[in-house]
C-alpha cells in the first residue's frame, strides 16, 4: 500500500509549488487540487450560494479518489491540499460565510467522516508556514483567475488550519518555514525528504 502524504497551508502560501518540487525531487505520485478542471468551481465563483454544496461534495471525491489511487499503488503520493484540509479548512469557512447552510454543511461533514473511516489518514501532514503578510503578498501577486476564498479570508483561513491542525493526533506534522522567496524550497524539500526516508 502507498504511503501518503499531504501538504497543507493557507490559500496562496505556495503549497502546488511546494508539491511539484517535492515530486520533482523524489518518485512520488502527486494529486493537484485541479481548478479548472473541476465542474463545479467556475459556477461556484459565479453564484457562491447556488453551488457551494455541490462543489466542496466534487472536491471531497476528488480527494478521495486521489488518496484510494494513492493507496493503491505502490509508490509514496504527495497531495496538495487534501481530504482533510478541504474539509476542516475550506468547507468549514464557505459554511462561515454563508454559501453552505447548516444542513448543507452537515451533509459535507457525514461524507468526510465516512471518507475517513474508509481511508487511513495520511502518514504525514506537512505543513507550510508563513507570516500573513508574506502569505497575503504571494495570494495577490500568483492572481489566479478563479478565487473563491479571498485576500480577506486568509485569517480565518489561518486559524481554521491551527484548529485542525491542532486536534490531529493520528499522524505526524512536519512544519516548514515558508517565509522565505525561495521558489525552488530547496532547503524545505531536503529536510522533508529526510523525513520521508525513515518511513
Amino acid at each position: 500500500m502507498g504511503k501518503l502524504i499531504t501538504i497543507v497551508g493557507n490559500t496562496g502560501i505556495g503549497k502546488t509549488t511546494f508539491t511539484r518540487e517535492l515530486c520533482r525531487a523524489g518518485a512520488f505520485a502527486t494529486g493537484l487540487e485541479q481548478h479548472i478542471e473541476r465542474p463545479f468551481h467556475v459556477l461556484f465563483s459565479q453564484d457562491l450560494h447556488r453551488f457551494a454544496l455541490a462543489n466542496q461534495i466534487d472536491y471531497l471525491l476528488l480527494r478521495a479518489e486521489q488518496e484510494l489511487a494513492i493507496r493503491q499503488g505502490s509508490v509514496t503520493g504527495v497531495l496538495d491540499g487534501g481530504l482533510d484540509q478541504d474539509f476542516h479548512v475550506f468547507t468549514r469557512l464557505f459554511y462561515n460565510r454563508g454559501y453552505l447552510t447548516g444542513d448543507e454543511f452537515h451533509l459535507c461533514e457525514s461524507m468526510y467522516r465516512f471518507l475517513r473511516v474508509v481511508l487511513p489518514a495520511p502518514d504525514l501532514i506537512v505543513c507550510l508556514v508563513a507570516p500573513l503578510e508574506v502569505v497575503a503578498e504571494r495570494y495577490a501577486r500568483r492572481n489566479r483567475e478563479m478565487e473563491i476564498a479571498k485576500i480577506d479570508d486568509l485569517m480565518e483561513l489561518e486559524e481554521l488550519l491551527d484548529d485542525w491542525l491542532s486536534s490531529v493526533t493520528d499522524c505526524p506534522i512536519l512544519k516548514v518555514d515558508a517565509s522565505l522567496d525561495d521558489l525552488g524550497y530547496a532547503q524545505a524539500v531536503e529536510d522533508v525528504l529526510a523525513v520521508i526516508k525513515n518511513f
